[in-house]
Parts: structure tokens; sequence; C-alpha cells
């Protein structure tokens, strides 16, 4: 396992999941609060793997940003490149709990975030040349300065190594669709994976049918590609081999952050050198472990947790 962190680059805010169930918001009487966004999601998710990680983002001048910080080191996160910004406020996400397919969730960006404002001064572009793995999502493109950092980070990288793009589609944090279909499909041109569901590949290559969504991936030069499918499973697709799982059936509690969880243990099985196979299963029974718990980020599996699931379905 290389000592170089794994460089995670994105969105990072509070998450605060309600102590009831099938409860609106109006109607809660409290909740926990924990770290939020899938970035800082992902990096949790691949710190638990045992992967040493980093996250480059940006929080709020204020208390939660500090929690955020030091959360972060409590996952074994190296946190440096976590920096407050003057005057914003940190992100807030208030989620709903309707199992076993409902989770509305409401992010108070007013109306930007201070992740947003991440600059290039701000990436250190020697760390993310040299890393193992460069994960950032198609959310950092939706504002300047942050859309400039990360072109500056897939510039010093050059398509090298692992370099992964999340198309991690999000509407309320773009002006408007039309703005993300002209900001995510060039940004396919600098890495080499790319994640996404159906509404997200449309986004970034016109396509919804997973199969032409993937080839169009592939076309646009990634290695691979990987497309979610909802309750159809997982399609992924190289040039060389296509793969499909279905989803692992469980007694679903909170389906937010089962993406997040997919992502991180897709990392470990690549970084980890493993068949594509491998790395799909493990992947995908992270998704379903975490769809059986409470919260995101704190519900992330340990490879050990993952590789017990894997092996129970075999």
């Amino acid at each position: 396992m290389s000592d170089t962190p794994i460089i995670v680059m994105g969105r990072i805010g509070v998450d605060l999941y309600p102590q009831e169930v099938n409860t609106h918001l109006k109607d809660v009487s409290g909740f926990t609060k924990t770290i939020g966004g899938s970035a800082a999601n992902v990096s949790v998710a691949i710190a638990r793997h045992g992967h040493p990680t980093a996250l480059v983002s940006r929080t709020g001048n204020d208390q939660f940003g500090e929690f955020l910080v030091e959360q972060l080191a409590r996952y074994g996160i190296e946190n440096r490149y976590v920096t407050p910004v003057v005057g914003m406020q940190s992100t807030l996400t208030f989620c709903e709990m309707f199992p076993p397919d409902n989770f509305p969730f409401y992010t108070y960006r007013n109306p930007t975030a201070a992740d947003m404002f991440l600059s290039v001064e701000d990436v250190p572009l020697e760390l993310v040349a040299s890393t193992p793995l460069f994960w950032a999502t198609a959310t950092g493109l939706a504002r300047e300065p942050s859309r400039a950092a990360h072109y500056a980070a897939w510039e010093a990288r050059n398509r090298q190594g692992f370099t992964v793009l999340d198309l991690d589609y999000r509407p309320t944090f773009w002006d408007s669709e039309e703005e993300a279909r002209a900001e995510i499909p060039p940004a396919l041109e600098h890495v080499n994976i790319a994640v996404g569901n159906l509404d997200e590949c449309e986004i970034a290559v016109g396509e919804r049918d997973p199969q032409r969504a993937a080839d169009a991936l592939l076309d646009r030069g990634m290695d691979l590609a990987v497309v979610k499918q909802g309750p159809l499973g997982v399609l992924a697709k190289t040039r060389e081999e296509t793969l499909e799982v279905r989803p692992i059936p469980v007694d679903v509690v909170n389906g937010l952050g089962a993406g997040d969880a997919f992502g991180g243990a897709l990392v470990h099985g690549l970084v980890s050198g493993w068949p594509l196979a491998k790395t799909l299963a493990y992947a995908n029974a992270a998704g379903a472990i975490v769809a059986t718990r409470f919260e995101c980020s704190a519900a992330m599996p340990t490879t050990d947790e993952v590789r017990e699931l894997v092996e129970s379905i075999a």
C-alpha cells in the first residue's frame, strides 16, 4: 500500500439526521450531526479500507467548520487541505427518512457554498500529480473559482494513474441544467474513470441507456465506465470487459450514502490491483451495508465487513 495519500477533492458539510423516521422535518424533535457531502463521505469510506487519504475542500468560518475538520482527523483523514472561508457559513443538509426508498434532503448553501471558493492556490498540485488515485466530483464545476481549481488539478495530473470523476449531478447546485450540460462533458477529457447514475450519464454524454452511456464514456477516453442503474444494479465496462451486478437485497434504513460507500470500495479495489469482478462485488456490497445503517459517513464499512457480506452471498 502506497504511503502517498489518495486525494479526494470536493464538497464537505454537516449532515443532520432526524432522530425519528417516517417523520417530516417540521415534526422532528432532534437531529444527530455527522460529516456529509459526497467527497467527504468518499474520503471516509476510503480511509475505512485502510488507505492514507486526504480531502481538499473548504468549510465555513464557523464552529460547524471546526467540527468538520476535527471529525476528518478522527477518521484518520489528512485535513490540512480543508480551510475556512472568511464570511461564509458551512453547508448544512437536513435529511428525512421514509424507508425503504424515500430519503429527501434539503441543503442550505446560501445560495453558494464554501467549497465553491476552493482556488488553485488551495490545491496541493504536486500531491495530486503523485497520488495513486485522484477522485473529484462534477459538483465542483458548478462555480468559480472551484472550476478552475479542478482543471488545475487535472492538468497537474495529466490523466495519469487512476483519475476518477464522480459525475455527481445535483440540480440545486447549478444555475441551470443547460450550464451543467455545458460544463461537465469537457471534464471527461481530463479523467480516465467515470462513475455515475443514469441521470448523471445523460447530463455528461447525452445517453440514458446503460450500455450506450458506458460506450459513450469509453469513447470519451475512459478506461473504466461505471453506470449505476438503481434497482437494476451496476454496469461496469472497459474496452475488454463488461460486467453487471445485481443489487444485494437488504432491509433499507437509509439510502443516502450507499453510493459513497460504493465509491470507497471501488477505490480500494482499483488501488489494490484487484480484478474488476472482485472490485465491483465489494463496491456493491459496501453500498448495501451502508443502506442498512442510520447515517452516511459514520456508517462506512471496513474491508472485513464487506468481505463477510461478499463471502456470505457467494
